[in-house]
């Protein structure tokens, strides 16, 4: 592994993981235009080979397509990973609430434990590993009392199924309860430049009590990236053909703000896309940031953010900008 990578605790499990972490949603193709199985392959493999050792991953992410691919990427190579991956979101048994549809089935949202066991060895099947790393409830379910789930999951960590618990998509009152109910090692929520909203709630829960904190969907998308022509047209089943958030105008916010931290970048010959992974990080409270890649070049690029540290100066130039290109972001 890099040395250069920075390894972080995740809570108080004893494992650690890459602070920068490959976050695997547009693999699965879902919500994503498709996915070309061969270029994810190798993102996974170029993601491992640069010293990343997250991977995220989940079985609604594609109906385990996500994890099917995770799973062959990281053949001869489990000793090199950590895996995160989720349950909570199942089509096989109609428990629960009705979420979502998704290839003609029905998603619900369930953390019982039968529904839990189900799901792991389902996941553990799909990544051809006899443990998950770290295991994550994805949306929360109002029809089963968090004590009942992580008592659930507790019972899997003690039997070696799992290493560590995390919970992702909650609210404050939810942290509360998990934290109440037994060891929670992490939460993974949206956090960006442009979707703050936890540094006021989830943050300073989880920073208190020794809680990771992973962030998805740290380049919003894509929009913080740098590299989305105001002009470019999204197709098919692609979740930013319709997202007010992916305007023209905020394409030009973004754009300004590539131009206002160009010279931070150049310092640190660096792309806008890894500033913006580098920023994350050193925000407090972020442990690991999420960053989808489809391909190995993306990988690569990511996977070297967490080899930059910001100087305080530089974290200051960089609030200016967003404070003054991208506040308010349209929708």
């Amino acid at each position: 592994m890099s040395s250069k990578q920075f390894q972080r605790p995740i809570g108080n499990s004893g494992v650690s993981a890459s602070a920068v972490g490959l976050g695997t949603w547009a693999i699965g193709g879902w919500m994503w235009g498709g996915t070309d199985e061969q270029a994810s392959i190798r993102a996974i493999e170029t993601s491992i080979d640069a010293g990343v050792s997250l991977i995220d991953t989940a079985p609604a992410y594609g109906l385990g397509r996500s994890e099917e691919i995770v799973g062959q990427a990281i053949k001869g190579k489990r000793d090199r990973v950590v895996i995160a991956t989720k349950c909570g979101l199942n089509w096989h048994s109609g428990k629960g609430n009705h979420f979502f549809d998704q290839g003609g089935k029905p998603v619900h949202r369930y953390l019982g434990a039968d529904g839990i066991a189900y799901e792991l060895e389902q996941s553990l099947r799909r990544l051809g590993t006899d443990h998950v790393d770290l295991y994550i409830t994805h949306w929360q379910d109002p029809t089963t009392p968090i004590a009942d789930t992580m008592a659930a999951l507790e019972r899997l960590k003690a039997a070696g199924k799992i290493r560590a618990i995390g919970a992702s998509n909650l609210g404050a009152h939810d942290l509360g309860d998990y934290i109440a109910a037994g060891q929670l090692d992490a939460i993974q929520e949206r956090y960006s430049m442009i979707d703050r909203e936890i540094e006021d709630g989830l943050l300073p829960i989880a920073r208190s009590n020794g809680v990771a904190t992973l962030s998805y969907s740290s380049l919003a998308l894509g929009l913080l990236t740098g590299a989305i022509d105001p002009a470019r047209q999204f197709s098919g089943d692609d979740q930013r053909k319709d997202n007010p958030r992916f305007s023209a105008a905020n394409r030009q916010r973004a754009a300004r703000l590539k131009q206002a931290i160009a010279s931070i970048a150049e310092e640190h010959k660096a792309s806008t896309a890894q500033i913006v992974i580098a920023w994350t990080l050193a925000q407090p409270g972020i442990t690991f940031a999420l960053c989808g890649a489809r391909n190995a070049e993306q990988a690569l690029e990511n996977a070297h953010a967490g080899e930059i540290v910001l100087a305080p100066g530089e974290l200051a130039a960089i609030d200016a900008a967003i404070a003054a290109h991208l506040t308010p972001m349209d929708a």
